[in-house]
């Protein structure tokens, strides 16, 4: 097993730096196909978490229940489903959607709604209601108020639309089903881990485990710098000491 590890870190150096295309073209496809999925899932995703986390109706525990069970939907039953529909038998077969990287962004966008929604919505109801009152008592108005209360838990959504995107990149029934896994077309970086695999190609395999994970662990790394440094945590003027002192907290 450890040599299995050491030659998958190997070929994942190889692959890229070998410049071979398809491996390029293979990650801007799954980013693309994330990228976009998350953008759509944002749309309708936050107003909701707007309206969930900041007013109060009744049945609203039930619909955030619904959001908070549909996280743990599994990705090859919401595949299975979303390929009944845009078949061409399906009631949305015309939009010509199956078999291809939009297929797949639309129902990566549904997937992530949930969480989005759930985690969103938590971050802001959980906002300082002695904010919510300050607000009131300077004469702000509801709109004002629930504004402010967004723009102090940006991070907290950020960091919910991150979680998403990291969701979706690592995400394969939909790609699989949906996509179809299609060379040089709908094949992204988790359905072609699932190829090689199967192909006996552990190294591969490994290789573009090894990629995906370097981007989800990178992005990951890059917001909460950037939340840091937002917030001040970092100074202006500092040595790398300082720099690893600040990350390592």
């Amino acid at each position: 097993m450890p040599d299995i590890i050491i030659e998958a870190f190997r070929k994942a150096f190889e692959l890229i730096l070998s410049g071979d295309p398809e491996i390029y073209a293979t990650v801007n496809r799954s980013l693309y196909v994330s990228g976009l999925g998350t953008l759509l899932a944002c749309l309708w995703s936050i107003p909701i978490a707007i309206f969930l986390g900041l007013y109060s109706f009744k049945g609203k525990w039930i619909i955030k229940g619904v959001f908070n069970a549909l996280i743990g939907v599994p990705t090859v039953a919401l595949g299975l489903l979303l390929y009944l529909l845009l078949s061409k038998s399906g009631e949305f077969g015309f939009l010509g959607l199956l078999y291809t990287v939009n297929g797949i962004a639309v129902g990566e966008a549904l997937l992530l709604t949930p969480i989005i929604v759930s985690f969103s919505s938590s971050a802001l109801a959980a906002a300082d209601f002695q904010l919510r009152d300050l607000a009131k008592t300077l004469g702000a108005s509801s709109l004002w108020t629930n504004l402010t209360i967004l723009r102090e838990t940006v991070w907290s959504v950020i960091l919910a639309v991150t979680a998403a995107f990291n969701r979706g990149f690592g995400e394969l029934g939909i790609a699989m089903i949906v996509g179809g896994n299609i060379f040089q077309e709908t094949r992204v970086l988790t359905t072609s881990i699932a190829v090689e695999t199967n192909l006996g190609q552990f190294e591969n395999a490994m290789a573009y485990a090894l990629i995906l994970m370097a981007i989800v662990i990178t992005l990951t790394l890059f917001v909460n710098l950037v939340e840091k440094i937002k917030r001040d945590e970092i100074p202006e003027k500092h040595s790398l000491r300082e720099w690893v002192l600040v990350m390592w907290r």
